[in-house]
């Protein structure tokens, strides 16, 4: 849990996917706390507009060339930022893009940039920031998931399956690095007015761009992206997720599924049956793992004989 100190204490923040969207304004809502924020977008023209907006405020955002799918870049990036700052006390993996369409009508590299993007780029830059962490016995890194990695719909199979994989992964990995004090958390969006929903829809005929029009999924596919089209304008903004991220930031980690609305907290509830305290103490004891968690030695292994 942090102390007093630590949550009153200025943070050095990263996140990922800042050009617009979640990214952006979480930027901004850290550093208008306080807070050190490095923003990292794959193309620095893309952060025209947040760096004139820290201008104007006089807040501390700091740029940086980070594209997810390049993770040979990871441990260049993270040492210029330890090198400018000392420490990093938050990673918050918001960078993510949506292929939408049904499964049989994605071309196989489609779906592993879905991949890459949304699942392997932040498991591996946390696997990055971690020496870091661990050797502060502090730290907490943060995904940006979503509804859909709770429960699949059709037309959505490779971003389903990119965030039912982030949401496992960050569940084991959070029990696995919790003896240091660093905690994991997730945050599951729901439908928030952001540029990922819209540029898998800005297509013609009411699919996305470059979509087969002979496809046997045409009429499902289409309407999906209708659904994506209509309710963004209608939706929570992306600054109510944004305005939750410090308060993940400073918690005492107990909770690992976050919801910004309480329409998706009422969806998770039904999904999953259970408190989040109930859930880690059931897993916990199912891997009998209460003893790494609780920082200490292994317990005797019972011998076969």
């Amino acid at each position: 849990m942090p102390s007093q100190e630590a949550k009153d204490r200025t943070l050095v923040v990263i996140i990922t996917g800042c050009s617009s969207g979640i990214g952006r304004e979480s930027a901004l809502e850290f550093a208008r706390n306080g807070d050190r924020v490095y923003a990292c977008v794959r193309d620095v023209n893309s952060a025209s507009s947040l760096e004139r907006q820290a201008r104007k405020e006089q807040i501390d955002i700091r740029i940086r060339i980070l594209d997810v799918t390049e993770t040979a870049t990871f441990e260049a990036v993270i040492g210029e930022i330890l090198d400018d700052s000392g420490y990093i006390d938050v990673l918050i993996n918001n960078a993510g893009i949506l292929h939408a369409g049904a499964w049989e009508d994605l071309s196989e590299a489609q779906a592993r940039l879905v991949m890459d993007t949304n699942f392997f780029g932040p498991m591996l830059l946390a696997r990055t920031v971690l020496p870091h962490m661990r050797k502060r016995n502090s730290g907490s890194i943060i995904m940006i998931s979503s509804l859909s990695g709770l429960a699949g719909l059709a037309g959505d199979v490779a971003y389903t399956a990119s965030k039912f994989a982030l949401e496992g992964a960050s569940e084991a990995l959070r029990f696995e690095v919790e003896r240091w004090g660093i905690q994991v958390a997730l945050v599951e969006a729901g439908q928030h007015a952001t540029k990922l929903l819209m540029a898998a829809s800005e297509g013609d005929n009411g699919l996305p761009p470059g979509y087969p029009h002979d496809s046997p999924y045409k009429a499902l596919v289409a309407y999906r992206t209708y659904q994506a089209q209509s309710k963004p304008n209608g939706g929570l903004s992306a600054a109510n997720v944004a305005k939750l991220l410090p308060v993940i930031a400073r918690a005492d980690g107990s909770q690992f599924r976050w919801q910004a609305d309480a329409a998706a907290s009422a969806i998770v509830h039904a999904l999953l049956g259970q408190s989040d305290s109930e859930r880690s103490n059931y897993l916990r004891a199912a891997g009998d793992t209460k003893w790494w968690s609780s920082r200490d030695n292994a317990p005797d292994r019972k011998s076969d004989e």
